[in-house]
């Protein structure tokens, strides 16, 4: 496939395909990072840990839109484009964030509140379905050779400096205002800046080229009647891997990097102040963002494997250490417990992106590679703060997640095992 003109690699280019993504990061990131406030305005309970699980209860659900967004989005970016689908899929991402600091309380609505709740990030889940997934696709398709792994994962970057950007706001939020103000409004506010982020990302959006190996599909008139169809019945392999693949990238993000601050502050004990779990996960994520760009640059040099087995063996091997150095309480061990994490994090970061789409070809690539990741997202990703909250509930103990990272872990070690070495050859 060809690389296109010399526009394409651009830092402008990058900017537009992987800023989307920031959005969707930050959104997560700010509703795991104030579950617990969240769960005490929409689901009041004698019990806080059962309204903490109704909150992530919530989380959960929006991730089951996720395969019907997949299919959705992967049908209009194989028939229409990556350019065109990635511009209303940031756009359905912002709105339903806003709406999220709009929402009224249990406490002025009732049942209807939480209700209204769960609509919104319903329709999150249908536009994150098309998002990530077409990020990824459009950045390794536009790179130059030999910077496949390095430009895809600034789409793991932009979701990282999205995170960053909500847990730093959360940070201060909590730092500056009283308990009471951050419960009665803060909170909210991060939420609202969605829209002018949003705006500026489909604004951006519009000046960028189609991808080039779109572009190529169209021209040889081998453009996918019903992409979907024809993936299922081409790319079961394909499927097959990246179930094993995405258990990392859904489990292995969700837990240390979204769940954890609520461990840290809520269900560890002793627990630490929330402002510095906040802090911790904000210091750790900056460093997590640096070296994501050297993970995939270091896959662009000797493969896509050894770098995702080197992230994924060091999560099976240290998970269960990190979480018993973490469960002192103290800011110390949680930032370098932490520390750790970004490094094995960028390392799988940096790779998996480019396998990712190296795995399924250009005229079904939307379609198979959204329906197959967002599965195993759907399943995995948004359940996890559920399970390991449960999981502390029904052990005992609050070390019990690690045990479950760990399994993640083993899964996509299985399969990076198992994978072709596709880091050297072109798309097709």
């Amino acid at each position: 496939m060809g690389t296109g003109s010399g526009q394409v690699g651009s830092v402008r280019t990058v900017a537009a395909g992987a800023i989307g993504n920031a959005l969707e990061w930050y959104d997560f990131g700010l509703f795991g990072y104030f579950a617990p406030i969240i769960s005490s305005q929409y689901f009041p309970s004698s019990d806080p840990r059962a309204a903490l699980l109704n909150t992530f209860g919530v989380f959960a659900a929006g991730f089951l839109m996720r395969p019907i967004g997949a299919i959705m989005f992967g049908h209009l970016g194989d028939r229409k484009g990556r350019k065109w689908a990635l511009g209303l899929s940031v756009l359905l991402m912002a709105v339903p964030t806003a709406l999220v600091g709009l929402l009224p309380t249990y406490h002025q609505l009732g049942l209807v509140a939480p209700a209204l709740l769960l609509l919104v990030r319903l329709l999150q889940g249908l536009s994150v379905g098309g998002e990530y997934v077409g990020s990824m696709s459009y950045l390794a398709e536009s790179a130059q050779p030999g910077r496949r792994g390095f430009d895809s994962s600034w789409c793991n970057v932009s979701g990282g400096v999205g995170g960053l950007s909500g847990a730093g706001l959360a940070a201060v939020i909590t730092r500056v205002l009283t308990p009471e103000q951050v419960a009665d409004w803060g909170w909210r506010l991060p939420f609202l800046l969605s829209i002018p982020a949003g705006l500026a990302s489909w604004w951006l959006r519009q000046s960028i080229p189609e991808s080039p190996c779109f572009t190529d599909v169209c021209q040889a008139g081998q453009v996918a009647r019903v992409p979907l169809r024809e993936s299922l019945r081409s790319d079961r392999a394909g499927f097959l891997t990246m179930a094993g693949l995405s258990l990392l990238a859904s489990i292995g993000w969700y837990l240390p990097w979204v769940w954890l601050v609520t461990w840290l502050d809520d269900i560890n004990q002793p627990p630490m102040p929330e402002w510095e779990a906040l802090t911790s996960s904000t210091l750790a994520g900056a460093v997590l963002v640096v070296l994501t760009p050297l993970g995939g640059a270091l896959s662009d040099r000797l493969g896509r494997k050894p770098v995702i087995l080197a992230g994924s063996v060091g999560y099976l091997v240290l998970s269960y250490p990190m979480f018993l150095w973490m469960s002192q309480g103290t800011f110390t061990a949680a930032l370098s417990g932490q520390l750790v994490s970004a490094v094995l994090s960028a390392l799988y970061g940096g790779a998996s992106l480019a396998a990712f789409v190296e795995i399924f070809p250009t005229r079904t690539r939307y379609s198979g590679l959204a329906l197959s990741y967002n599965l195993a997202v759907a399943i995995c990703g948004g359940t996890t703060p559920l399970v390991a909250t449960w999981l502390v509930t029904v052990s005992g103990s609050t070390l019990t997640p690690a045990f479950y990272l760990m399994a993640a872990a083993l899964g996509t070690t299985l399969a990076a095992w198992a994978m072709p070495e596709r880091a050297n050859q072109p798309l097709t």
